[in-house]
């Protein structure tokens, strides 16, 4: 049977105390309550820095054997792209601990907006591939001209995952979808927030939304279609403000139940 693994990108945000985390609970023994809830994490403090394999050693052993780790790669490996050869070295050792309990899930390549199709950006994606040994790799773009057939044979070609994604409708984002180019399914939510996507006053305000049953619903047939064409589908909510990213994944697991 496929596994699908429901939960949210991030776990610590103070805004989460006292509606989630319960009032006094040490930041230490966070992981520890939200494991109680969810079977993964989407870790996204590794987009700013590449951290020591002692952190993951501490965040595995803290969850129970059957949690899954979906960790996003470095922002120089996305944005920046100026990523050094020990960079991405230093990057694979830290997850060892993750790889070692058998509780890392795939990596997640999310790109920005101006990352475009084209030749030389696929070369791009190609040449990733070497740097992280045959390890699941999820690739999030945000631009609409991705989505096409040719990038969908060259994901499949590559062994590369497609993350599909929850989003405004807004001109040149990416629409739903229902894709699965791996063995591995992923989805990600980020609300749907038109006003504050292209320019949030502040940064959480782009993901300030709460989803409503019948949105969630409605793709229920999409999530169905891609668990049933892969072993395991990770699906997390980004929309992570005042932990409305955990009650929209609660509401998500229920309409499963």
């Amino acid at each position: 049977m496929p596994q699908i693994y429901i939960g949210t990108s991030g776990y610590s945000y103070a805004d989460w105390n006292g509606i989630f985390y319960p009032e006094g609970l040490k930041k230490t023994g966070q992981l520890e309550f939200y494991a109680t809830h969810f079977n993964t994490v989407e870790i996204n403090f590794t987009y700013y820095a590449i951290p020591n394999p002692h952190i993951f050693d501490s965040m595995a052993s803290r969850v129970p054997r059957d949690f899954s780790f979906a960790v996003k790669v470095h922002r120089s490996m996305t944005h920046t792209r100026d990523c050094s050869k020990d960079d991405y070295f230093s990057y694979v050792e830290a997850l060892k601990p993750l790889i070692e309990s058998g509780k890392l899930g795939p990596l997640l390549m999310q790109f920005p907006w101006g990352f475009k199709f084209s030749r030389s950006n696929m070369d791009y994606l190609e040449s990733l591939k070497e740097y992280f040994g045959g390890l699941d790799i999820a690739v999030e773009f945000r631009h609409q001209s991705w989505l096409r057939d040719e990038v969908i044979d060259f994901l499949e070609s590559q062994e590369l995952g497609y993350c599909n994604v929850d989003q405004p409708a807004l001109k040149t984002l990416l629409p739903p979808t229902d894709i699965n180019t791996t063995g591995t399914g992923y989805i990600r939510f980020h609300g749907r927030n038109y006003k504050h996507w292209w320019k949030p006053r502040q940064a959480y305000m782009r993901y300030d939304y709460m989803y409503e049953q019948k949105e969630l619903m409605d793709w229920i047939p999409r999530i169905k279609k891609v668990s049933e064409n892969t072993k395991k589908t990770h699906i997390y909510f980004n929309n992570h403000y005042k932990a409305q990213a955990v009650r929209s994944a609660k509401l998500l697991q229920s309409l499963f139940d």
